[in-house]
């Protein structure tokens, strides 16, 4: 087993924890929020400290942070509590650029759409304006701000009740949203962000209308298998029951069943086989990973 390094948070190191933390709580989706003040001054800046917590009603939270190094407060926080309104974007690649430009700690009345070179569009039942550029928009009323603390570095929850949703139609595939259309790109630790692509998406199929047998009760050989990972044993578990041997496979595998059982023996040969499987799981031929592994 690899030895674990632990931290504690730690009064006067918040900066180092926090770096630390940002790192490995990643890929954080962006929130790129427009507000006004009582003015109708326009503030535009992206937050990761984001997520959807609840579809009815629907909810976005975001987190306007006081900053670590001096602990003051950031324009769209003093906005919201002002006017409790926003739009709350989603970024895609086209506007990542953008959207870094605008996180500029400008001077209280800059509006960053202008700096960023992003385009103002009204919205239809709040007061800040839209990010004509973004893919996806969310128009909230801000229910309530939750401070999570007084000190540099600490939280502040704006939860957002979704009232208007607008998503450009030509990320839309069968009435959602294509991931791969989407192309939103998502914040990591320092500067790096992650973009998401077809060759990074897989699928994983959930257990919701079926209850699997679990890892437990996989055979002794399978489940203490040195070829087979974590991920491989969840996938083949992931059954409602045991599995049987099928004439029809074994007739399409017998030759190279046949041929291992001839070359290999002993614990050999079982991970020979385990190593078959697991290329039939990673391809995502469940049913026959599992035809292999009984035909051991």
């Amino acid at each position: 087993m690899i030895p674990l390094k632990t931290f504690s948070p730690i009064t006067g190191q918040t900066a180092a924890f926090h770096k630390l933390m940002l790192s490995a709580v990643a890929p954080r989706p962006i929130a790129f929020v427009s507000t006004v003040d009582e003015e109708g001054k326009v503030n535009l800046s992206p937050f990761s400290f984001f997520n959807a917590f609840s579809s009815n009603p629907p909810i976005l939270v975001f987190s306007p942070a006081r900053r670590v190094r001096d602990n003051t407060t950031k324009h769209t926080l003093e906005n919201v509590l002002k006017v409790p309104e926003c739009v709350i974007h989603i970024v895609d690649f086209a506007i990542v650029e953008q959207m870094s430009l605008s996180s500029t700690e400008y001077e209280e009345g800059v509006n960053e759409f202008i700096k960023s070179g992003l385009t103002e569009q009204p919205s239809e039942v709040v007061k800040p304006p839209r990010v004509m550029e973004a893919p996806v928009a969310f128009e909230c009323k801000v229910r309530e701000v939750i401070s999570l603390g007084d000190n540099g570095g600490a939280g502040n929850m704006v939860v957002c009740e979704v009232l208007k949703m607008h998503v450009r139609e030509n990320i839309m595939r069968n009435g959602t949203i294509d991931p791969v259309l989407l192309d939103p790109v998502a914040r990591m630790g320092g500067n790096w962000y992650a973009r998401l692509t077809e060759e990074s998406l897989f699928e994983i199929p959930k257990p919701l209308s079926r209850k699997g047998i679990g890892v437990d009760q996989l055979p002794e050989a399978i489940r203490e298998s040195n070829v087979l990972t974590g991920n491989n044993l969840a996938r083949l578990a992931n059954v409602e029951e045991m599995p049987v041997s099928q004439l029809a496979f074994l007739e399409k595998y017998a030759k190279t069943i046949e041929k291992i059982k001839g070359k290999h023996h002993g614990e050999e040969r079982q991970d020979v086989i385990h190593s078959l499987a697991k290329k039939l799981l990673e391809r995502g031929d469940v049913e026959e990973a599992w035809q292999v592994l009984l035909a051991d």
